[in-house]
């Protein structure tokens, strides 16, 4: 999926769209995206001046955004209708710093999947060195609900 196709998928948009490119999806089993991480990212001002690092709740955002592609894709969910929303993380663990240049690779396993409560293991890899994984948890939600 490129980037248009993700875009039609998630209601996410700049700054906080997290994904570039989905590089495959096997439906209801797993899914990797690509994120390239650029020094124009609005965090990087501030995380840090003269040392950016990719923040590792950006890290986790963008694997829950590759992993919610997974979920609307695998329970055929309307497209325009469902956001996923995170409803957990277990057992984050952020290995090596990501830097603006990198290629953040995303790989998602789904555990269980459902509308309700889906679980996904999840790592993140930059020149095949693992930067972090964790335990993502997720739920769709109709747009119509998150509105107050």
């Amino acid at each position: 999926m490129d980037i248009r196709e993700i875009m039609e998928v998630l209601p996410h948009r700049y700054p906080i769209l997290l994904v570039d490119k989905i590089l495959e999806i096997q439906m209801g089993k797993r899914i990797v995206g690509l994120k390239n991480v650029s020094i124009n990212e609005p965090y990087f001002q501030g995380h840090f001046p003269g040392f950016p690092l990719m923040p590792g709740v950006y890290i986790l955002e963008a694997m829950a955004q590759v992993g919610g592609i997974l979920m609307i894709k695998s329970l055929g969910l309307e497209i325009g209708k469902y956001a996923i929303v995170f409803a957990g993380i277990d057992e984050a663990r952020f290995k090596k710093p990501i830097y603006p240049g990198d290629q953040l690779i995303m790989e998602l396993e789904v555990v269980s999947l459902k509308r309700t409560l889906s679980k996904m293991k999840g790592k993140a890899t930059v020149d095949g060195q693992l930067v972090a994984e964790a335990i993502l948890y997720a739920a769709a939600r109709e747009l119509k609900e998150l509105k107050r």
